[in-house]
């Protein structure tokens, strides 16, 4: 079943926020071979390290409209950021789902994850773009 376009404009917080410490930051640039930086490992935060968290948020997305996460393909990432990440920084983040639409079957969903501090400030904010391919769940 499509996903409902009155989606569009909701926003799912993930469910908690993200200490960035060094084991994080080095386990993650390990996962994704990113080289090490000037100091020691894990105190250069990559710059895609964002997408954990925005993944979480992803994932409170799926959930809540019960879209199976195996029928979505990844289809664009990209971030822009207000400032560099730092270890030490308390992030949270907020999908809101800003564009549906429906082509051969897929739905083409946009959403932009904002991260912010343990301030408020947003620190940077990633866009996606999620192919799903309908089927036999809800989709809300």
């Amino acid at each position: 079943m499509p996903v409902d376009p009155s989606l569009v404009g909701r926003a799912f917080p993930a469910p908690a926020p993200l200490s960035v410490t060094p084991e994080r930051v080095s386990a993650f640039a390990a996962a994704v071979g990113h080289p090490a930086g000037p100091g020691e490992p894990g105190d250069v935060v990559p710059p895609t390290f964002p997408i954990v968290l925005a993944f979480d948020a992803m994932q409170a997305f799926l959930d809540a409209e019960r879209i199976d996460l195996h029928r979505i393909v990844h289809g664009e990432q990209r971030f822009a950021y207000a400032r560099p990440l730092a270890v030490g920084d308390e992030l949270s983040a907020t999908l809101t789902v800003t564009g549906l639409r429906q082509i051969g079957g897929a739905d083409i969903i946009a959403t932009a994850s904002e991260i912010t501090d343990a301030t408020g400030a947003v620190v940077c904010t990633g866009k996606a773009t999620l192919v799903h391919s309908a089927g036999s769940e809800a989709g809300a």
